[in-house]
């Protein structure tokens, strides 16, 4: 089978798509055909070698979290999917930008009906991280929350959660996606040079209660200067910030689990979350696919459809 590789921390040119050894999945797992995966920025830093410290990776390296696909083998005590089952969910082993992979029975999810492959192979990272950041910074009916980064993979799922609680969203984000933003009944103001005055001017009474940050460079220090407890600001991106300060840094492994993903594409399937998918590529334009993802700005989700 083919499947994305990289021998050495760098940029997108080393990446590769080598053919690799079929696996076979153990007693309690399942071999999917992966129909499609997303990609995302912790992998590039991973990839980088910026997060060593933190997720070394051992050579040859796979990459790949999120994956939706169908169900080719079955191990023995494996339970709840057959083979043929259309399945969505996640592996920690760095492998899902291939054509195969195997996960544990307890990691995936049945695909709803009506949940396109696109949005399914893309939804465990951005998905479960926005449930965890939002979660994290409570927010409710008479709230005022902001959002960095907010029309981002992350960010674009964590303002229609917020806004499903009830509170008053302000989306920090480049005025292409003001259009969107508004659409899901998001105040969306532009960054940059004054962006807290802005803010401030948005929000009913200038009043801030929340933070969740999605893109980092700053904006933990943005969230304390609009008033925000720091118990209710949550950053993804700036942990020394978060650290120095006593704010939340809940993110991906927070909510890690089948039961949010399930609830997550159920939400998908019915329409009431909307997942925005920016643009697909096939596995052998990965290195394409990373170089859009690492440009920034994108609205939504970059996928790889082996």
């Amino acid at each position: 089978m083919r499947a994305v590789r990289f021998h050495e921390y760098g940029g997108i040119d080393v990446l590769r798509v080598e053919e690799v050894p079929r696996p076979a999945p153990g007693a309690a797992q399942l071999l999917v055909e992966v129909r499609a995966a997303g990609i995302q920025p912790g992998e590039a830093h991973i990839r980088q070698g910026a997060l060593h410290d933190r997720w070394p990776a051992v050579f040859p390296s796979g990459q790949g979290s999120d994956l939706a696909g169908v169900v080719v083998a079955a191990g023995s005590s494996a339970r709840g999917f057959r083979v043929g089952d259309a399945v969505l969910g996640f592996t920690h082993r760095r492998a899902s930008h291939a054509q195969f992979v195997v996960v544990d029975d307890v990691n995936v999810v049945a695909v709803p009906d009506g949940l396109g492959w696109e949005v399914a192979g893309s939804l465990y990272v951005a998905g479960t991280t926005a449930y965890a950041t939002v979660f994290a910074v409570d927010p409710g009916p008479g709230d005022t929350v902001v959002v960095s980064g907010a029309a981002g993979g992350v960010g674009s799922l964590a303002v229609q959660l917020a806004r499903r609680r009830g509170a008053a969203v302000i989306g920090l984000a480049s005025g292409r996606h003001h259009a969107w933003l508004r659409a899901q009944g998001v105040v969306p103001v532009p960054y940059g040079d004054g962006v807290a005055e802005r803010v401030r001017q948005a929000a009913a009474g200038g009043r801030v209660d929340a933070f969740i940050d999605t893109y980092g460079n700053g904006y933990v220090a943005l969230a304390v200067e609009l008033g925000v407890r720091p118990e209710r600001i949550n950053t993804i991106r700036d942990w020394r910030a978060a650290t120095e300060i006593g704010a939340r840094t809940y993110g991906e492994g927070a909510a890690a689990s089948a039961v949010v993903l399930g609830e997550l594409a159920r939400l998908a399937a019915r329409g009431e979350l909307e997942v925005p998918i920016a643009r697909t590529y096939p596995l052998d334009q990965v290195r394409e696919a990373f170089r859009q993802l690492e440009e920034g700005h994108t609205h939504g989700k970059i996928v790889l459809l082996p």
